[in-house]
């Protein structure tokens, strides 16, 4: 009996999850520009500054270090530079196909609408326009 009740809940979550996200459309339009915002303009910026303290830690040690240390230097450069140089080509592939395909970056998502317009019409807006 709870073996099935086990498989049960997961499957009735599923099921529920979607009712809380189309309940509240604008608060989680909110949350989601708000974790597009806190990455974009905090994690992002992070990132590239710990790489590059990252990089310039390594050549503090390669020019005081000796011996060993010197090696553990050039091998944490180079680590810097490799995450530097994949991070600016995510960035850049990213942003050439934001600007090839055309997608602007404060561009509002309509919120689709069932039944139509409110005007007791059809729903396709032939009454408002006269294009029918």
């Amino acid at each position: 009996m709870l073996n099935k009740i086990y498989k049960a809940v997961p499957f009735l979550i599923l099921l529920i999850l979607p009712i809380f996200t189309y309940a509240q459309l604008t608060e989680t339009r909110n949350f989601l520009t708000a974790a597009r915002d806190i990455v974009s303009n905090i994690l992002i910026p992070l990132a590239f500054t710990l790489a590059l303290l990252f990089f310039f830690y390594g050549v503090a040690k390669y020019i005081w270090a000796e011996g060993q240390g010197k090696d553990d230097g050039k091998k944490i450069m180079i680590w810097g530079v490799v995450a530097l140089f994949v991070m600016s080509s995510i960035w850049g592939i990213i942003y050439f196909v934001r600007t090839e395909i055309g997608i602007e970056n404060d561009s509002a998502i309509p919120i689709p609408t069932i039944g139509g317009s409110g005007s007791g019409g059809s729903g396709n807006g032939c009454a408002a326009t006269g294009e029918c």
